[in-house]
């Protein structure tokens, strides 16, 4: 697989298409990325955000537990850190994760989040388009 094949325009498309908000931190604990999914972000970001440290973009009573995160994860000693919670009526469910090269390098941090507020309810399944 190779993205260099396609447009970066194409990438953020697909990017923002996902039912998922993405945040890239480098390596440097400096914020990189965002995605803009359509039906917007459980937690909004600016473009202000792109160049500041990480740890400027959280609540200062998890400062602690994001450092220990990415110290982790420099270390290698964690592959992600699942997180969730209810915020007022949804169900959020936050999943981080290092990014390394090929050689196991750490180059940063990916961050997901997503509401699973429906995905709770469902049962059985669905194989089928509805029309």
């Amino acid at each position: 697989m190779n993205l260099k094949s396609l447009p970066i325009e194409t990438i953020e498309k697909i990017m923002d298409n996902l039912t998922v908000d993405i945040s890239f931190v480098d390596a440097n604990d400096t914020v990189k990325y965002f995605n803009s999914p359509k039906r917007g972000r459980i937690f909004p970001r600016t473009k202000m955000d792109i160049g500041r440290k990480v740890q400027n973009c959280h609540p200062k009573k998890s400062l602690d537990m994001v450092n220990k995160i990415l110290d982790d994860f420099k270390a290698g000693k964690r592959e992600d850190a699942p997180f969730w919670l209810q915020l007022g009526d949804k169900f959020i469910y936050i999943n981080y994760f290092p990014v390394r090269d090929n050689e196991g390098n750490y180059l940063g941090t990916l961050e997901v989040t997503q509401d699973i507020t429906e995905l709770r309810k469902l049962e059985g399944q669905k194989r089928l388009l509805d029309d």
